[in-house]
């Protein structure tokens, strides 16, 4: 089976064009905020206001997802808005979305830190009449109306196997640096890498240890060193997060472990180029985040318009990216893994930052 194919059947040469976020506030917000009822124009989305709150501040990937977040808004005439805190921490977003309650938000579009800790806020926002969508990371199910995912979490864990697999075949002492302990997305990408593992007959890896950068980079780094540090015979490193795998590349890079330990994971193009080409890794993963928070936005409108309802097998329309399907719980896949290798890396754009 191809576990790593070209989004759409072609290679997406819009993929990672930004500039990276340069916030020291603990709220950013685009546009401005609105104080109409969570009600107000039910069964129609014209003008409606949207707010997109992430796991936190100062992360390209984010920057990224945000970016379609607002290309959507602007084509539908929504009023948007973003706010998150500056950590990732299980609570930290509470306040946020208490804010937009009382705002009167109509569309609140999370990615939470935590799948329990903000379900009372956002069970608040749905009982003002809120329409609830989390994106990139899940809460409980019952707390919102549907989500978002980037790529199925089997198709995820199998291609970081397999890059894996390829580089130092199946044996070898390997670990994981993850984004923090609580988050959705990291942990069932873990538990369905864990899962495939022991039900690979070719895949007789000795997992040495998991460890947590907490998306920042200094702390993701420092994992990364301890990690060689009590590991030296560590045959490869797997970080399923955009600031662990950069973090990581960037300790290898000047270390003796450098071509010595295979690193694969999720990585921004933009970020893990330098790191293609120097050698430090031969490849990496992701998606366009973009499309995600682009999803997200023409999601809340069919929400708001009624079309949907977050029922299984329900449809709708999201602008460029086409007619969706609603799978299980509530779940939408916004497309496939795509591969990155210094054979391909130039066919995408990028800008400094």
């Amino acid at each position: 089976m191809e576990l790593l194919r070209n989004h759409r059947g072609g290679v997406r040469r819009r993929l990672l064009t930004f500039a990276a976020a340069s916030t020291v506030a603990a709220l950013a917000l685009t546009g401005c905020a609105t104080e109409a009822p969570a009600g107000e124009g039910e069964g129609s989305s014209e003008g409606a206001t949207i707010t997109f709150i992430p796991k936190n501040l100062n992360n390209p990937y984010i920057t990224l997802e945000l970016s379609g977040a607002k290309e959507a808004a602007e084509e539908l005439g929504f009023v948007y808005n973003e706010a998150a805190p500056l950590d990732a921490g299980a609570d930290s977003q509470i306040p946020f979305i208490q804010t937009e309650v009382q705002n009167g938000t109509q569309i609140i579009a999370v990615s939470p830190n935590d799948p329990n800790a903000v379900c009372p806020a956002l069970e608040d926002a749905r009982a003002g009449g809120a329409k609830i969508i989390t994106f990139d990371s899940d809460s409980a199910v019952e707390c919102r109306d549907i989500f978002i995912n980037q790529v199925s979490v089997e198709l995820v864990a199998a291609g970081q196997l397999k890059q894996l697999f390829d580089q130092i075949g199946g044996t070898g002492e390997i670990a994981i640096l993850s984004a923090t302990a609580a988050a959705p997305n990291q942990n069932a990408w873990i538990e369905a890498m864990i899962a495939e593992i022991e039900a690979n007959p070719e895949y007789e890896w000795d997992l040495v240890a998991t460890v947590y950068g907490d998306d920042d980079d200094t702390k993701s780094f420092q994992e990364a060193q301890g990690l060689l540090q009590s590991y030296p015979n560590l045959a490869g490193i797997i970080s399923p997060t955009t600031v662990g795998i950069a973090a990581t590349a960037r300790y290898l890079s000047t270390s003796e472990y450098k071509g010595q330990v295979a690193l694969v994971g999720l990585g921004l193009p933009g970020q893990m180029k330098e790191y293609l080409l120097d050698g430090t890794v031969e490849g990496f993963a992701l998606w366009d985040p973009s499309e995600v928070g682009y999803l997200a936005a023409y999601a809340g409108k069919a929400l708001l318009d009624g079309t949907i309802t977050g029922a299984e097998g329900e449809t709708f329309e999201a602008g460029k990216l086409g007619t969706y399907t609603i799978g299980p719980d509530g779940l939408i896949i916004v497309g496939e893994l795509l591969e990155f290798n210094a054979e391909n890396i130039d066919q995408y754009e990028y800008i400094s930052f």
